[in-house]
């Protein structure tokens, strides 16, 4: 009988070449199909690797035959809020049409197990924080309606076809692999942490913080920043979940802690012992005031619990990565 895999699909990207790292390290089969679009191939080492795009049915038709995929974790897509909505097509076709071609493939080859990666952004502006699952879903751009639509398909293909489904909706990753084994490798980077070590480092002249009269104790925007490798643990508990029999459900996923910019800016400056240089800009159209995560569903229901909750953890983790890469590609780097 041919060994059962997990197929990571978007799995050389920052979430998922983590998650294959976590599958592989408790005994899994990975197979990544990945397109390397933003993602990066050294950093798929954890699984057979396969190149190739969602909207190639004839891939997909081969990486279902060729191996006894038993799951599906969904990790590929486009990400960039701003992008979304001077380019709606590109995100329509990316994370919408190519998920229903992944799908239906799973469908063809009776796959019936699927961990989907979500965002905040399907719940638009907080009616209030912290947001638990109750909160109405109103996304407020094109990449978080692209989300919703597909977690409203799986919805659908539950009750038609059987398809089990776990949704994580993910507030903002950060942080990196405690040992520097992999790390966050965005291209261009838009993600507030990297942005501020590029800035202490001197990769960049500074970073911008937009807007510093929020409704907020100093000003400047509060986010939940959850740490990759927790992220990982709530797919891992998921995916026992459906392989245990267990039904469709969706998760927020978030430290339940917030902290404003200028919070984060404080920490990269006592972690990596550097001064950061900010410029202060003007509000960012649909950036509320404050974003934090009501997890306890998945902490009752899975048993999940954030293990690097510390933000200075967090950038820590982030910054020996960071360090890392500049040594590796021989950057100038101001430590």
């Amino acid at each position: 009988m041919k060994i059962k895999n997990i197929l990571v699909v978007g799995g050389a990207g920052y979430i998922g070449s983590h998650m294959s790292w976590m599958l592989r390290e408790r005994g899994e089969n990975v197979v990544i199909l990945d397109n390397l679009s933003s993602g990066h191939k050294d950093a798929a080492f954890c699984g057979t690797f396969i190149e190739g795009d969602l909207c190639n049915p004839t891939i997909l038709n081969t990486v279902f035959t060729d191996h006894n995929i038993e799951a599906v974790i969904h990790f590929a897509s486009s990400i960039q809020v701003g992008e979304s909505m001077s380019d709606p097509a590109k995100y329509y076709e990316n994370n919408l049409v190519n998920s229903l071609n992944l799908l239906n493939a799973m469908r063809s080859h009776n796959v019936s197990k699927i961990i989907f990666s979500s965002t905040a952004a399907i719940f638009g502006n907080p009616q209030y924080t912290p947001i638990n699952e109750s909160h109405p879903l109103n996304p407020i751009n094109t990449y978080g309606r692209t989300k919703l639509m597909v977690e409203q398909i799986l919805a659908d293909y539950d009750r038609a076809y059987g398809i089990k489904s776990i949704s994580l909706r993910y507030f903002n990753a950060a942080g990196a692999h405690p040992e520097s084994i992999l790390g966050e490798r965005h291209d261009p980077e838009t993600h507030l942490i990297p942005l501020v070590l590029d800035a202490a480092s001197g990769r960049r002249p500074d970073i911008t913080v937009f807007g510093k009269d929020y409704d907020t104790y100093d000003g400047t925007c509060i986010r939940d920043y959850i740490h990759v490798m927790d992220l990982g643990e709530a797919h891992w508990l998921s995916l026992q979940h459906l392989i245990n029999g267990g039904d469709s459900n969706s998760f927020n996923l978030g430290n339940g802690n917030g902290y404003s910019v200028n919070e984060v800016i404080r920490s990269v400056e006592s972690v990596t012992g550097l001064d950061v240089p900010v410029k202060y800009g003007s509000r960012r159209f649909g950036d509320p005031s404050v974003l934090v995560s009501d997890s306890s569903k998945i902490i009752d229901m899975l048993g999940w619990a954030p293990q690097y909750s510390s933000l200075d953890e967090i950038v820590k983790h982030a910054w020996q990565w960071h360090k890392r890469q500049a040594n590796e590609s021989n950057q100038k780097i101001d430590i």
